[in-house]
């Protein structure tokens, strides 16, 4: 059997929304949604909060969570995560067999979610990573920069991860036809392949597009996607917080840890 750990990495020094983390959403801070959610998911062995921020780790400390205290000088997230598993195994004594990186701006995420990231390591040894993706129903997803688009083969591994609008909708008179997918920010590795990879420099196209996934493509590895129809978002600007905080005003799992 596998064992499985979740590392949800968050940081206050957001350069598009400084503090998010600790924003409030229906008076929970948007960390403590990620926490509760991922924590419901029966598949996770462990389930730390990586930062290198004293606000972040003492919030996670009082919802029973476990924070665990990173570096700053992290420029991609998954660097943080490499260091939080580095420290959790020594410190545990423990060793994981997959690594489940949850984005600490993804307050929707369901447990399901996690469940269907991680199923393809589990039932295709080849396979060294995954992510989540959804379809993407609003133009302007397309064009915001702030949103990672994905394009897929036809056995949907990823041929590609941009910032900017892809697949063109130069060419087509109905954009509804096209092929249009959004990354939603959960993706897995087998751990001995994250940790290869996360210990190498960052590539080209990594750096232009600031997206870490993009370094294993680069490298001529494969990222097997994963369609989602749970309905999320992430939060990357203030905009974006009025969005989700409509979305989860009847969703159903906040209830079920919401005072």
């Amino acid at each position: 059997m596998d064992k499985i750990i979740g590392i949800i990495p968050a940081r206050m020094k957001s350069s598009r929304f400084p503090g998010k983390p600790m924003a409030k959403i229906h008076g929970i801070p948007m960390i403590g949604h990620c926490w509760y959610r991922s924590k419901m998911c029966e598949r996770l062995d462990a389930l730390y909060v990586a930062t290198p921020d004293e606000e972040i780790f003492d919030y996670v400390k009082s919802i029973g969570g476990e924070p665990i205290m990173t570096s700053h000088k992290h420029k991609m997230c998954n660097d943080r995560v490499l260091e939080a598993l580095l420290k959790v195994e020594k410190q545990n004594r423990v060793s994981y067999d997959i690594v489940i990186c949850i984005q600490g701006d993804q307050p929707m995420v369901f447990p399901q979610q996690i469940e269907d990231v991680v199923q393809p390591l589990i039932g295709d040894k080849s396979i060294q990573c995954t992510t989540i993706m959804d379809k993407i129903t609003k133009i302007e997803d397309h064009d915001n920069p702030n949103k990672i688009k994905i394009v897929v083969d036809l056995n949907n591994f990823v041929l590609y991860m941009s910032r900017e609008p892809i697949p063109s909708r130069k060419k087509s008179k109905d954009a509804k036809s096209i092929p249009m997918y959004r990354h939603v920010a959960l993706t897995a590795f087998r751990r001995d392949f994250f940790e290869k990879m996360n210990s190498i420099e960052m590539t080209p196209l990594e750096t232009v597009e600031s997206i870490d996934d993009i370094r294993y493509l680069e490298h001529g590895y494969k990222i097997k996607a994963v369609l989602t129809d749970y309905i999320t978002d992430t939060v990357d600007t203030l905009e974006d917080l009025e969005y989700v905080s409509k979305l989860m005003e009847n969703d159903e799992l906040t209830k079920l840890y919401k005072d």
